[in-house]
């Protein structure tokens, strides 16, 4: 999957645009539009709900956790997972993988956390506004996805 950028034809066209010195800088403004427009949904929904009736504020917890999660994934690089470039301090390469398997299941709990708030908090009650657990829902998933791309969407081959 981390080569999906490499082949993209523009048309029919023949103005072979290079992607792959591109690569890292589409991903990381694809996944940093992802994780702003999570954020953007949520803040739209707190604003347009401002009491508790219509909106729990403590459903921002996920969002919140998503974020740490979007942080610790993308905190060790995928050469310090296979151990390439990481040999050194108090774990390793086992510390970067306890890391990074923490980090997605954070980030896996969150958007099921944002599912269960949902359909347990609004749909299935049958309440008038579900607006905010939509946009709880899409908030983790936005971010959520912002991660993975931001992870697996770069290559680390340009950065040396």
């Amino acid at each position: 999957m981390s080569g999906f950028l490499d082949s993209i034809r523009c048309g029919d066209c023949e103005c072979n645009v290079d992607w792959g010195e591109k690569r890292n800088t589409i991903a990381s403004v694809a996944a940093g539009v992802l994780f702003f427009t999570g954020w953007w949904i949520i803040i739209d929904a707190a604003v347009k709900y401002p009491d508790q009736d219509n909106f729990n504020h403590a459903y921002h917890a996920c969002g919140v956790i998503a974020t740490v999660a979007f942080l610790m994934i993308n905190a060790v690089s995928n050469g310090q997972v296979r151990g390439d470039s990481y040999s050194e301090g108090c774990l390793g390469q086992t510390g970067a993988r306890v890391w990074l398997f923490i980090g997605f299941m954070l980030a896996f709990g969150s958007l099921i956390a944002s599912m269960w708030i949902l359909f347990g908090g609004f749909v299935v009650p049958q309440k008038a506004v579900v607006y905010p657990g939509i946009a709880v829902f899409f908030q983790n998933a936005f971010i959520f996805f912002g991660g993975l791309v931001f992870k697996f969407g770069r290559t680390e081959d340009l950065w040396q």
